[in-house]
């Protein structure tokens, strides 16, 4: 009999039920949060734990290429910057440096900013909802 863990069930759960722009939040977030774990790795001289963070970074970025709407304008913008933040990535994993990895950080975090202005004014628009996320 396998024992179900309570909280794998909830990530998997959320995930099933989100919307298409609630899930690329969830990708800003969870791209920020191993690009902080490998800033950690540097600091500590870890060089596995930085590598694996930042790869986990960079296929989070390459998803995100990946789902670009060609249709929409602002893809013409994302785009070049998504490349950006790659290329940041592999000098800082190549250079161990923090200071491209904060560069990453503070892209990544102004692109989720603004996606959670975007699916609050959405869930506003469809429910009426005006709770945070």
């Amino acid at each position: 009999m396998a024992i179900h863990n309570p909280y794998q069930a909830y990530q998997q759960n959320s995930v099933i039920q989100s919307t298409p722009g609630e899930l690329t939040l969830m990708l800003y977030t969870g791209c920020i949060k191993f690009l902080n774990q490998a800033k950690k790795g540097i600091e500590l001289g870890n060089i596995d734990m930085k590598n694996i963070n930042i790869n986990k970074a960079q296929n989070i970025i390459k998803e995100l290429i990946e789902t670009l709407n060609p249709e929409i304008a602002i893809s013409e913008t994302m785009l070049p910057m998504y490349q950006l933040m790659n290329q940041r990535l592999i000098e800082s994993k190549m250079n161990n440096d923090l200071e491209l990895i904060e560069e990453v950080i503070g892209y990544t975090t102004e692109f989720r900013d603004t996606w959670k202005q975007v699916v609050q004014m959405n869930r506003q628009k469809q429910f009426g909802n005006t709770d945070q996320i």
